[in-house]
């Protein structure tokens, strides 16, 4: 009797294709991986990086900065005692310096307040001209009364032997010159002056235009302002007050201020 012959099983695997599909696949995902990981920041390197910038001792003390596995670690340098010596001395050099400076502007000032000073006392204007120190310079006030009509800007004749005097004083000195122009706060509305703004603004400027066609005082160095009821010197409540807040300033600039 023969034998029947076992029926021969096929290979149900998967085809030899997908074995080299499948290693392409492999690789490829091991290139995006590598890609992936080559771009990651290291924050540790990365914050030491951004701190060497900021601190200039990386670049005077080490010759790099990519060798240093951790430079904020070795911030602090061995020589304590030069670093501080190093860095102490040219901010003590810059205090001296900003010492100086204020000191030398502060004599300055004070030669400039006692030369007006003088300069009213010798020519009987305590009375009528009022002298202030200020921040910027010597700052004197004239009321409205003793240069202008109520509502005007046109120059008393009473009041050019003071602008005179005044004049005299500022060819002697360098000085840069603010003119300023002050109001009470009752508005004022005139085909001329529709507001103080206007009003105060013409005062500074008659002011200015008198001492530069009377002296020989260069136009360069002055500037006109007009603060209107903007910068009163006592409430704008009394007859008394609205006085005082209607002037005009001429403020004697410190050297070092300038006419800005």
């Amino acid at each position: 009797m023969k034998r029947r012959k076992g029926m021969k099983t096929k290979n149900r695997g998967a085809p030899k294709w997908m074995v080299t599909y499948s290693d392409m696949v492999t690789l490829i995902l091991v290139f995006f991986v590598l890609l992936f990981s080559m771009s990651q920041i290291d924050q540790e390197r990365f914050e030491a990086v951004s701190e060497s910038f900021q601190n200039r001792m990386i670049f005077d003390f080490f010759p790099s900065a990519v060798p240093m596995d951790n430079p904020t670690d070795h911030s602090v340098h061995d020589k304590e005692d030069e670093l501080s010596d190093e860095f102490k001395k040219p901010l003590d050099n810059e205090l001296d310096d900003k010492g100086n400076t204020t000191e030398t502007e502060a004599d300055s000032l004070n030669s400039l307040v006692e030369e007006v000073e003088s300069f009213l006392d010798e020519n009987n204007l305590n009375g009528v001209i009022t002298a202030n120190r200020s921040e910027e310079g010597v700052v004197l006030v004239l009321q409205e009364s003793i240069l202008f009509e109520t509502g005007e800007a046109y120059i008393l004749e009473s009041a050019e032997s003071f602008l005179d005097k005044i004049g005299v004083f500022l060819e002697d000195v360098p000085n840069n010159v603010r003119v300023e122009g002050h109001t009470d706060s009752r508005p004022i509305k005139s085909y001329r002056y529709p507001s103080n703004w206007e009003l105060s603004g013409a005062r500074a400027s008659s002011v200015i235009r008198y001492l530069v066609n009377q002296f020989q005082i260069d136009d360069s160095r002055f500037i006109s302002v007009g603060y209107g009821e903007t910068k009163p010197v006592a409430p704008n409540d009394s007859e008394g007050n609205w006085r005082e807040n209607r002037r005009v300033e001429i403020v004697i600039l410190e050297m070092s201020k300038g006419a800005e």
